[in-house]
């Protein structure tokens, strides 16, 4: 991609992977209701929804509370082992995700991983990948705060940063699914598109809102990279994209 002097550059895209890439949600929930019956409990829809894009560590916290008597290391690994047995089965990609990532690649512009899932999980649906699109990936088990707390994406940014030490907060685009996601994004500074799937997320003029990641281009993300630096006092104008996207999906 080029820019000129008076439009900014799309740099690299910070993905979330559950619920954004795959949709790995039912196969999470399905894991959670097998370990809180094993226990003598029941696990209700309300409580599942609570987990949506939360730290593994977090949702340990709340599955002990519904009675499961395990370490959270122990429940930890107990879900991510059911749900890496269920990919190796059937990757659930969501739509329009590899086609984007696809177009993001032959475009030049870098992408990084950015998941609450631990590495297990992660290095499966990359592997599951045709190309190496990702050139670092941030995993819930490489930080010690978890979504909704940005730390994860300020290491993928200065990882990023390496190699090109004058990528700006402004140049990134993130892609998430979810309301802590969004808030983990949002957090780090960077450009945010929320693309809900599981759990319905609330308006929001900081972020831009898509239905869907299909058919979209790297000329959207761009777009919006170039009405972030055109808003830089936190209100970036996404209104107009959000109400011209959903009028289109």
């Amino acid at each position: 991609m080029r820019s000129s002097a008076s439009q900014p550059l799309l740099k690299a895209a910070l993905w979330d992977m559950d619920g954004t890439i795959v949709d790995t949600e039912p196969y999470w929930i399905e894991a959670e209701h097998a370990l809180v019956a094993a226990h003598g409990g029941q696990w209700s829809h309300e409580q599942a929804m609570q987990l949506v894009g939360q730290s593994l560590v977090f949702s340990a916290g709340i599955l002990q509370q519904a009675g499961v008597k395990l370490e959270s290391r122990e429940i930890i690994d107990t879900l991510t082992a059911q749900v890496v047995s269920r990919v190796r089965a059937s990757v659930p990609w969501r739509p329009g995700a590899r086609e984007l990532l696809d177009q993001l690649h032959e475009a030049g512009v870098r992408c990084a991983l950015v998941t609450m899932s631990e590495g297990p999980l992660a290095r499966e649906i990359v592997a599951s990948l045709p190309k190496p699109y990702f050139e670092f990936v941030v995993t819930g088990d490489t930080v010690t705060q978890g979504k909704p707390h940005p730390e994860a994406y300020l290491k993928a940014i200065t990882l990023l940063r390496q190699e090109d030490p004058d990528l700006s907060i402004h140049e990134c685009v993130a892609l998430e699914d979810s309301a802590p996601g969004v808030a983990a994004a949002l957090a780090s500074g960077v450009v945010t598109v929320a693309i809900p799937h599981i759990v319905p997320l609330p308006a929001d003029p900081a972020r831009a809102t898509w239905l869907s990641l299909e058919g979209r281009t790297v000329a959207d993300l761009q777009e919006l990279v170039v009405r972030r630096n055109g808003f830089p006092s936190g209100d970036f104008g996404l209104e107009e994209a959000t109400v011209r996207s959903n009028s289109l999906d």
